[in-house]
């Protein structure tokens, strides 16, 4: 397995605060937005079925690239490369709780998304919001850096075309992955109780009717 070949002493780091800028996306249908993915054709999101984890993050800087001070200054700016990577590293345990797909999107282009997933052995599509318009599309929260117009870390959870869970902010990102998987256990373990209760209210059901 690959691994990151660095580390962030995130106490050095601001820690970005929650603006409300998300608070309407729990709920909110997926918009019908095909964007342009690295399997090299355009993916709907809203088209898919099951579950799907989305983390969008602002950008990745490229390998030559040396990144100005001022970039660690901005809340939330930091980590994307840690925060795909932490999606890489835990890949086979979103698996286990069927997960159906797992994406990365940026406004980068999708050229530039393909270094990244080569480079870092990235078992997952990203996706290039380019033009931004899955991320006006669904109201998502941006900040303007170096005359772009980047997206600010957030993560969604969506089932069926419909966002089921939002995480935002997102802090520190090299742990995104783990707080995803945290609250996949949390609702497995819910679901698997209500099971259990609705099976049980059937049993005794049936035993007073004189059915078991």
């Amino acid at each position: 397995m690959a691994t990151t070949p660095f580390a962030t002493d995130w106490t050095q780091v601001p820690e970005p605060t929650d603006d409300g800028a998300c608070s309407h996306l729990l709920g909110q249908t997926f918009p019908s937005i095909p964007i342009p993915s690295t399997s090299g054709t355009s993916i709907d999101l809203s088209a898919l079925s099951g579950l799907s984890i989305i983390f969008f993050y602002p950008r990745t800087a490229a390998p030559d690239e040396q990144v100005p001070p001022e970039w660690n200054e901005i809340p939330g700016a930091r980590g994307c490369t840690p925060q795909a990577c932490s999606f890489r590293d835990r890949a086979d345990d979103f698996l286990t709780f069927g997960v159906n797909h797992i994406f990365g999107c940026s406004t980068q282009s999708r050229s530039y998304q393909q270094e990244l997933k080569t480079r870092t052995h990235l078992p997952y599509q990203l996706l290039s919001d380019e033009g931004l318009a899955l991320t006006r599309g669904l109201g998502l929260p941006t900040f303007a850096y170096a005359g772009q117009t980047l997206t600010k870390r957030v993560t969604l959870a969506v089932e069926d075309g419909k966002v089921v869970k939002v995480w935002y902010p997102v802090f520190p990102p090299d742990r995104s992955a783990r707080e995803v998987l945290e609250w996949l256990d949390t609702r497995t373990g819910r679901e698997a109780l209500s099971t259990e209760s609705e099976e049980a209210m059937l049993r005794n059901l049936r035993h007073r009717d004189g059915r078991s």
